[in-house]
């Protein structure tokens, strides 16, 4: 295990937040699903210093490399609907730029940014109970950290906790960090092939759903949850 992630150094830097942490591991997100799924409490921490299938929005591979970047996923417990899941992008990402500071902007759905380079990516997803959200599992994966990483894996698990419901404050400061909004944007939707969908239009502003709204140029307005996105590519 490098020393910065070992039971001891995060038993210290998380004071009292259970976590779970590996040497290498497949996936932070399919240890954090089953642990919440086994009831594991909101704010539950699982992280590896390497993820040989590490995931992101809709199983998009991530590279983890060891010792330089911190992946990790954290256990939510929030109390809206089905159809909130995607603000847990908007949590992650503006957690991510708290945490972080400086002039950092995102780039929706799912990137942080400085001077046009990744500093993070984040990926979010619900679990349905018998009275609708049982669980949430909000995925980070911070490039270039440098040591140690435990302190800085215990501001994001607080900070995106903070973030995990929807809030009109939140998203105002979402917005006017996105560096999507105002551009012309393409989406393609999930399946992309053969009869995949294109929105194409202006981004005009991000719903509390997560959702980005493409405005067309007949006057529609066209709202794409980053959980329906392929990709999303300028025009």
């Amino acid at each position: 295990m490098i020393e910065d992630l070992s039971a001891e150094a995060l038993a210290e830097a998380l004071e009292g937040r259970p976590y779970r942490t590996y040497r290498a591991l497949l996936s932070t997100d399919a240890d954090a699903v089953a642990w919440a799924r086994g009831g594991a409490p909101a704010g539950a921490v699982v992280v590896a210093d390497y993820q040989a299938s590490a995931r992101g929005r809709g199983g998009l591979p991530w590279t983890c490399r060891p010792g330089r970047d911190l992946g990790c996923s954290i256990v939510l417990r929030p109390a809206f609907t089905p159809d909130d899941e995607g603000w847990l992008y908007v949590a992650a990402a503006l957690a991510v730029l708290d945490v972080l500071g400086g002039d950092a902007t995102i780039a929706w759905p799912d990137q942080v940014l400085r001077d046009g380079r990744p500093l993070a990516d984040v990926a979010g997803h619900a679990g349905l109970g018998a009275e609708g959200v049982a669980w949430a599992v909000v995925n980070l994966l911070l490039y270039d950290v440098p040591g140690p990483r435990g302190p800085l894996l215990a501001r994001l698990a607080e900070a995106v906790e903070r973030l995990a419901q929807p809030d009109d404050g939140a998203l105002a400061r979402y917005r006017e960090r996105c560096t999507t909004l105002e551009r012309p944007v393409v989406a393609h939707l999930i399946p992309t092939w053969p009869d995949g969908v294109l929105i194409a239009g202006t981004a005009a502003s991000v719903l509390e759903d997560g959702a980005l709204v493409i405005a067309q140029p007949d006057g529609r307005r066209i709202a794409v949850r980053p959980q329906h996105l392929a990709r999303l590519e300028d025009a």
